[in-house]
């Protein structure tokens, strides 16, 4: 299904008749989409809940935003849909960048979020090292120069070759595969760090971690657990970053046992 939300044509997709609300966000990538990453999930929720499933702006069918968007920006995005969907105390869970959302929202708009599950979760950022912050100083000087000998007729067109050769060697994947028009936004968005949201959420939290991930380290999901004042840690032994889709059915099952577990705590 369509809608319109701040302009952009957004899709999504609903499942269920349940009582407790559910909304699904998924990670970055050019090759993630709603039908692949979130409606696995949904279908087995389905039984016990109403679950909506967003696909983010420059996913999928839903249209780009017209600027260069951080996390605030997805943030509102989302909430306008909640809103348009008339979504409010839901069950957020969400994947890689889709945490960064939904930390962005559980921390700035507590009253839309009941309870949260984040599942390799991204937006914490590691100390550099004494070697990784001279590697960027050297990077940066590197550049600066490039960026001078780009000015020159001669040597402009090579210079810039080699600028683009040398951006390419720092870049992660999921930058190297998006749409020129979104590199910016990319940019941003991985240079937010949100570690100062974690002692702000106050929704009951569940960490659900492939023990193996490399994009998202177990090291962010133990941060999570200590700085979010309520908070527990399950880790899957053997997963990866993609944890929740290679153990589909008992992630699904981990998620319905917490929401009625909370709902009895809460009685």
């Amino acid at each position: 299904m369509m809608m319109d939300v701040l302009g952009i044509p957004s899709h999504y997709e609903q499942y269920g008749n349940g009582e407790e609300q559910v909304l699904l966000l998924h990670g970055w990538g050019k090759a993630v989409t709603l039908e692949r990453h979130l409606a696995p999930i949904a279908r087995l929720l389905q039984g016990d809940c109403r679950v909506t499933a967003l696909e983010f702006p420059a996913h999928g069918q839903t249209g780009k935003p017209r600027e260069t968007w951080g996390v605030e920006q997805f943030a509102l995005w989302t909430e306008a849909a909640m809103a348009a969907l008339s979504l409010n105390q839901v069950t957020l869970v969400a994947h890689s960048f889709g945490g960064r959302i939904a930390l962005w929202l559980a921390a700035n708009r507590p009253w839309l979020i009941k309870r949260l599950v984040l599942t390799g979760g991204a937006g914490l950022r590691r100390p550099q090292s004494e070697q990784e912050k001279e590697a960027a100083q050297r990077y940066q000087q590197q550049r600066q120069k490039l960026e001078k000998l780009k000015r020159l007729p001669l040597v402009g067109s090579v210079a810039s070759a080699v600028q683009r050769r040398l951006r390419d060697s720092r870049s992660s994947a999921d930058y190297l595969e998006a749409d020129e028009d979104m590199k910016a936004t990319f940019v941003r968005i991985v240079n937010e760090d949100l570690g100062p949201l974690l002692p702000l959420v106050k929704a009951p939290t569940l960490l659900i971690w492939g023990e193996l991930d490399e994009a998202t380290p177990l090291w962010m999901a133990q941060r999570m657990e200590r700085e979010i004042p309520d908070a527990a840690l399950i880790p899957f032994a053997g997963r990866g970053h993609f944890a929740y889709l290679e153990e589909a059915a008992r992630f699904a099952a981990i998620v319905l046992a917490f929401i009625r577990e909370d709902k009895q705590a809460v009685v």
